[in-house]
């Protein structure tokens, strides 16, 4: 192998500050690395934000979406590598983290997916293991208003893992989500890749879904990331179409009930 670990980031008129600081952490490691910035923006605008070699740029302006640049990005670096991160543009850690992580996986044969412990900016931990999704469950969390919402908080709670200890690790857990995937690269041969049929939202859990099926998933809180997680699709109806209509797809594959 080329590489230790390769990476994917798909960016669409993203910050320039935060995108920077997205690839800077990745490029801060001693490890053997390779980036791929996938830009699914209009323009190539962003381009000049690349100054290391280690990075290389792709203008994609057809923007087939999130799992689909991706999918360009794996492709064409499947071989070169023991592990692929894919990773959010607004993700943010220290020094050291690809080194915990690339050291579990090495240490752990039989995980083939790992999610290191996610912080907001602030420091308090998102909740981003979950049960497999059902209709109710994504229909609650996005439309139901806060009021009508607290009456099903110990099933959200559960959907969530917020019965759970999030300070220790956990194995197979069905839904990690995709802001920051590191994933055993011969997994991708076994169970394929992100369904590009899913513009945006649930092709992770979809993803996470097929690699359980193989190997297993883990949970590593001694690895940190900070995300600052914009919910997106709580703020825009047409981000929203883009989550229903994945549901759909997701759904359709794997069952309503």
């Amino acid at each position: 192998m080329k590489y230790d670990i390769t990476g994917s980031l798909v960016c669409y008129k993203n910050d320039r500050t935060i995108l920077g600081e997205a690839i800077k952490s990745f490029l801060n490691t001693s490890l053997n690395i390779k980036l791929l910035l996938i830009d699914n923006s209009p323009t190539n605008s962003l381009h000049d934000i690349i100054t290391d070699p280690r990075v290389i740029y792709i203008h994609n302006p057809s923007n087939p979406g999130f799992g689909a640049a991706h999918n360009l990005a794996i492709k064409k670096i499947l071989d070169e590598s023991n592990y692929h991160l894919i990773l959010n543009p607004d993700i943010y850690f220290e020094s050291g983290t690809l080194e915990l992580l690339n050291n579990y996986m090495e240490q752990n044969p039989g995980v083939g997916h790992v999610m290191p412990k996610v912080l907001y900016p602030d420091g308090s931990t998102q909740y981003l293991c979950k049960t497999n999704p059902t209709p109710f469950d994504l229909f609650t969390r996005r439309f139901l208003p806060g009021f009508l919402k607290s009456m099903f908080k110990e099933r959200m709670d559960r959907y969530e893992y917020r019965d759970k200890d999030y300070d220790k690790e956990m194995l197979n857990i069905p839904y990690l989500s995709g802001c920051f995937m590191f994933i055993r690269t011969k997994v991708f041969k076994e169970v394929g890749y992100f369904d590009d049929r899913i513009f945006m939202y649930i092709e992770d859990a979809d993803l996470t879904r097929r690699i359980l099926q193989v190997s297993q998933t883990a949970y590593y809180p001694l690895a940190k990331v900070y995300h600052h997680f914009a919910k997106g699709s709580h703020k825009s109806w047409r981000l929203t179409w883009y989550s229903i209509h994945g549901a759909f797809i997701y759904f359709n594959k794997w069952g309503w009930f």
